[in-house]
């Protein structure tokens, strides 16, 4: 008797917690607090971003959206973090074009840009301006193309560092002209921004926010914008490929990802819930202010973008033979 008392408390006590395990699962989405990892240090491109879009989704879904800034390692302390947490729409993070350039830059990388990750939507782009220093004696990208083959080796361009998406905006450049530029890298953008307002290094491939100003200002030379098309941030300038260099396309670029295995139903509403918050006028305002258009997208279109850059930049790398390490 006692035993069959035993047995039918065990079974009560096992049906509460399959009860409750259920009622967990369950529970609508989202039930806590959602975390955006920035793999880089507060007051960037890619936090500001970050910032604007979940402070909206956080007033859309009536839930804390909290920014973890993991700078370090070439964004990936921060991708390997985003990597190995749970696929439950719980963590996300916000990506730049350095997480398909990494796992060809580096000889080890502990993650693949598509198999470990879900994006949910690219976020926004913004091209890079081709300017000169004023002592330059070119007006356009075709004087700079038939300059730079009757002087090869002797322009030369700064980027952010090795590897940065301006360094390989400048690599692409070369290729795609047929001409020897000598690539120049600096510790950040603002250092080699310098040295090219002050002469030091013949051109740069610098954002439209941070070069435009020295543009207009008579600082620098404004060649062309390296997108495939004009820039709202900059009108006045004509794409390279309209310019002198056909094909030639380079933008920045920001994606928000989630662990790869999530629900399709988590990822749907956070995709819907991203996009609407890119498409929100104060928030396109603030972008577009910046320089930056925002690119909301379905999840199909951005892992295709994503894969498509991983390739092409690892391409170029391998041909170039370019190394972070």
């Amino acid at each position: 008797m006692q035993r069959l008392h035993f047995y039918l408390v065990l079974s009560s006590v096992l049906v509460l917690c399959v009860s409750t395990l259920g009622a967990q699962n369950t529970q609508p989405y989202p039930s806590k607090s959602i975390r955006i990892i920035v793999p880089f240090a507060p007051g960037g491109g890619t936090d500001l971003t970050a910032r604007l879009v979940g402070a909206r989704v956080a007033e859309s879904l009536k839930q804390s959206v909290i920014i973890d800034n993991r700078p370090g390692a070439g964004t990936m302390l921060g991708t390997e973090l985003t990597m190995r947490s749970a696929p439950d729409g719980y963590t996300l993070m916000i990506a730049s074009a350095s997480h398909a350039i990494n796992p060809t830059l580096y000889r080890k990388v502990n993650y693949d840009p598509i198999r470990d990750f879900q994006p949910i939507t690219l976020a926004i782009s913004f091209p890079f301006v081709i300017a000169t220093h004023p002592a330059v004696p070119v007006r356009s990208v075709k004087e700079l193309i038939a300059n730079a083959k009757a002087n090869p080796g002797r322009l030369t361009y700064a980027s952010s560092g090795t590897g940065s998406t301006n360094h390989l905006a400048g690599e692409l450049f070369k290729a795609t002209a047929g001409i020897d530029l000598v690539h120049v890298p600096y510790k950040g953008g603002g250092p080699g921004m310098n040295d090219t307002i002050g002469g030091q290094v013949s051109m740069i491939f610098g954002t439209v926010l941070e070069t435009m100003p020295h543009v207009r200002a008579g600082r620098l030379r404004g060649l062309a914008v390296s997108s495939g098309k004009r820039a709202a941030f900059a009108p006045e300038l004509p794409s390279a490929s309209e310019d002198g260099l056909p094909g030639y396309d380079v933008t920045g670029w920001y994606a928000f990802l989630v662990p790869a295995g999530i629900n399709s139903v988590v990822l749907e509403k956070l995709n819907a819930e991203m996009t609407g918050a890119l498409e929100y006028l104060p928030i396109k305002e603030k972008l577009l202010a910046l320089g930056a258009e925002p690119w909301p997208t379905s999840t199909q279109k951005a892992q295709a973008f994503i894969a498509a850059e991983v390739t092409r930049w690892g391409a170029l790398i391998k041909s170039t033979r370019i190394s972070a390490d």
